[in-house]
């Protein structure tokens, strides 16, 4: 049974849920001024006396994350890994590689798509009844962050879990037209979706807040996700909680003050 767990990313909204969770064992939150992922020896401290290791990469470069793993592995027998689609130079496969050679019990939580993306739309919802973007037909399994975090807790707390990946889904498909469709109804609204063409949606994805250097990665993923196959639905969250997925639909009665 671990005791002692070390959590980074504690403020972000997968962390928070995690944090909410745990509530039967002994928790460390890295204080932000003083530890720093791109400087391992940061976390030395932090690490002493923990069991396990929840590892939220948050960086745009992967460069530091081999050092971060040798420093928990000094410490900590287990670790718990999300990894990011944004990091530049170090794909999400060669993140999982370092995994899987950090010589410690590790479990890598491979996501769907965060429902709390579409949080992205609050402001257009707040000014009208459109949603405006590109690619309205495109489908994603969307994942509440409770979710996430329950199964990260299982993976930290209990064994059985060394060596797997687990690949969390929403339990449905939905487009992004569906999706502002469900936001109207649990917002009581009637919301609809305009489709915008790539300049427009661009321009709609700057004034959204998202920043510059994101929107031309955002879309470009959105093109390529488009060009495949829906997302697969998988079972993984009900296997490792023992209960399904929450579905968007419930996400949105979660956060409905963030519209």
């Amino acid at each position: 049974m671990t005791t002692r767990i070390l959590v980074t990313g504690a403020t972000g909204n997968v962390g928070r849920q995690l944090l909410a969770q745990l509530s039967a064992v002994e928790v460390v939150v890295p204080q932000r001024d003083r530890v720093d992922l791109a400087r391992s020896e940061s976390l030395r401290e932090c690490l002493r006396g923990v069991d396990a290791v929840f590892l939220l990469w948050p960086l745009h470069s992967g460069a530091a994350l081999p050092g971060v793993l040798t420093e928990i592995a000094r410490h900590a027998r287990r670790v718990v890994f999300l990894g990011s689609g944004g990091v530049r130079d170090l794909s999400m496969a060669g993140q999982e590689e370092l995994i899987r050679r950090c010589g410690l019990e590790w479990t890598v939580l491979r996501p769907s798509t965060f429902a709390v993306n579409t949080r992205w739309w609050a402001g257009q919802i707040r000014a009208g009844d459109e949603v405006r973007g590109s690619h309205g037909g495109l489908g994603m399994a969307l994942l509440h962050e409770a979710d996430i975090a329950a199964v990260a807790v299982r993976a930290l707390t209990a064994d059985g879990h060394h060596g797997r990946v687990y690949r969390l889904t929403g339990p449905e498909v939905l487009s992004q037209a569906a999706q502002v469709r469900i936001l109207g109804e649990v917002l009581g609204r009637p919301l609809r979706w305009v489709e915008l063409d790539r300049p427009s949606a661009r321009a709609q994805l700057l004034a959204d807040g998202l920043p510059l250097s994101f929107v031309d990665v955002l879309l470009d993923a959105y093109a390529a996700m488009a060009a495949q196959p829906d997302p697969e639905i998988t079972g993984d969250v009900e296997a490792v909680t023992g209960r399904p997925a929450r579905t968007f639909r419930q996400w949105v009665a979660d956060h409905r003050a963030g519209f």
